[in-house]
């Protein structure tokens, strides 16, 4: 069986706070034209994508030196529901060693934050502690997320302690659960969907383009399994 996993990539879709908004419109079209062709302007992480170690890493490899062959995942659905809006997601929230098969490779972790696409709600989704970061690290996997990625996100709300969704106290700065996971080149795929009803074994394919020194690609993400 099959299922697309992937956000479709339209004219004004959700993106990460600061990044370029995503247009796509007609170029050339049938009537004026005898064909169609579209422009498409976007961002490297648009929508459904998989980052490359150079998005957080100046030294890192570019989303084109990695083989293709590394973006066909064995993966292990984590279901990490409930959660509440910044929550901070524990090492013992993930597989013990014992727990994992040995060709596993990608944890992908359902934190319920794909209901909230396209809401500002989205921004405050639950993310990974340095630990549970250093968890993956220590089992050899990457990470899949129904969220905009494994750092906090900056909220819409304006300051720490004003309502649900705003910001935490203790949240960390910066990218420390991306530099965690692609300084050992291990893949970060975000902003799934279409995770509910997921066997808890998968393979999953997020081949991304083929982007000359790219940081990171949106993908086409679908998931396998025996049905």
């Amino acid at each position: 069986m099959f299922r697309d996993c992937s956000r479709p990539i339209e004219t004004g879709m959700p993106t990460f706070p600061g990044d370029p908004e995503v247009t796509l419109a007609p170029d050339a079209t049938h009537e004026a034209d005898g064909y169609a062709t579209s422009e498409l302007r976007t961002g490297t992480h648009a929508g459904t994508h998989v980052d490359a170690p150079r998005h957080t890493l100046p030294e890192g490899a570019a989303i084109d030196e990695v083989d293709a062959r590394q973006f066909a995942f064995d993966a292990r659905l984590v279901d990490l529901r409930p959660l509440e809006p910044r929550e901070a997601i524990p090492a013992e929230a993930l597989p013990e060693p014992s727990d994992l098969d040995a060709d596993t490779d990608l944890l992908v972790l359902r934190t319920g934050w794909a209901a909230h696409w396209g809401t500002d709600r989205y921004r405050d989704h639950p993310y990974l502690t340095g630990a549970a970061a250093r968890r993956c690290r220590e089992l050899g996997v990457g990470v899949g997320l129904d969220a905009f990625g494994p750092d906090p996100t900056p909220s819409a709300s304006p300051a720490p302690g004003e309502g649900t969704g705003s910001p935490r106290e203790d949240e960390p700065d910066g990218t420390p659960a991306h530099d965690a996971l692609l300084s050992d080149s291990l893949p970060i795929v975000e902003n799934l969907c279409g995770l509910d009803g997921l066997p808890e074994r998968f393979r999953l394919y997020a081949f991304p383009l083929r982007l000359r020194g790219g940081d990171g690609s949106p993908v086409r993400a679908v998931a396998e399994w025996e049905g």
